[in-house]
């Protein structure tokens, strides 16, 4: 097929000797096979944000930090260079992402480098040597969805370990092999420790995860592995081999907002006394 003109530089630089065919086309990216040499990899364009629907980008970018000064204060003030710096800054996440995540444990495609906004990454193959299908063009037993789902919930405790979240998990980026599940997809992933939003993000991750699964096994449903996984990353107790149960129990003392109202209106009105006693004082001098 015509090279796309972002590839078409690859291709003069001999990184990509030719383009097979699209492989899909989503919110943030296209994904084209391309041949390398003797092997066929993914090169996955990514779109430029004026055209991206990837919403609410700001809260993943939260905690993102650059040490070159100037490109801090061009992004700030948002500068054409400065957008250009964030869509740099963007891009890497992903190529970042997956090394370090691959160190820790979590299956995800191998990266090859991401060129002028190109990322080229490992081809996850089916049993046929095909591209393998999306989580959710996957039918599957209730036995094998309680076994993905655990693996899953371990990637994503892995995750945790490694310091990320993904933060757009869900059935739609996910690949299945003979192996089982590969996670994709991960230019929004942040850092827990610097993102306000790590925790929410970490239970609609979890959340879109069981709820899939729950489909063929409704049992999963009833788990709460997030509130495991973050209750023990909280701690400081959440390692790679911690086992997990997908069970947690509420702390019992839970917050008596009655109680804490109540106090509430007591600070109130000992401060309005104390307010009309020093009325009264002025008053009487």
């Amino acid at each position: 097929m015509k090279a796309p003109k972002r590839l078409q530089p690859l291709i003069e630089d001999g990184i990509i000797d030719e383009v097979l065919s699209r492989l899909m086309s989503g919110k943030e990216a296209d994904v084209f096979l391309v041949r390398c040499g003797a092997e066929t990899r993914c090169a996955k364009i990514y779109k430029d944000a004026v055209k991206r629907s990837f919403k609410k980008a700001v809260q993943y970018q939260e905690g993102r930090k650059t040490r070159n000064s100037r490109r801090a204060r061009a992004m700030e003030k948002g500068s054409r260079y400065g957008r250009q710096q964030q869509e740099e800054l963007w891009q890497n996440a992903e190529v970042d992402a997956l090394y370090r995540l691959a160190q820790a444990g979590v299956r995800v495609p191998k990266p090859y480098g991401c060129f002028d906004g190109v990322l080229l990454m490992e081809l996850i193959r089916d049993e046929e040597g095909d591209p393998a299908p999306r989580l959710n063009d996957v039918m599957m037993s209730e036995e094998q969805a309680i076994e993905d789902h655990e693996l899953v919930m371990h990637y994503i405790k892995l995750m945790l370990c490694a310091g990320m979240v993904h933060g757009d998990l869900s059935e739609f980026n996910v690949l299945v092999d003979e192996y089982g599940p590969v996670i994709i997809d991960l230019p929004q992933a942040v850092f827990a420790a610097d993102n306000n939003n790590a925790r929410r993000m970490l239970q609609r991750d979890v959340d879109n995860m069981t709820n899939y699964y729950a489909q063929f096994a409704p049992q999963l449903k009833f788990s709460r592995y997030a509130d495991e996984i973050w209750d023990l990353f909280e701690s400081g107790d959440l390692h790679p081999d911690s086992e997990l149960s997908g069970e947690f129990t509420d702390p019992e003392e839970a917050a008596d907002t009655d109680s804490v109202l109540q106090e509430i209106r007591a600070v109130l009105a000992e401060e309005a006394a104390r307010q009309a006693r020093l009325r009264e004082a002025d008053e009487s001098e």
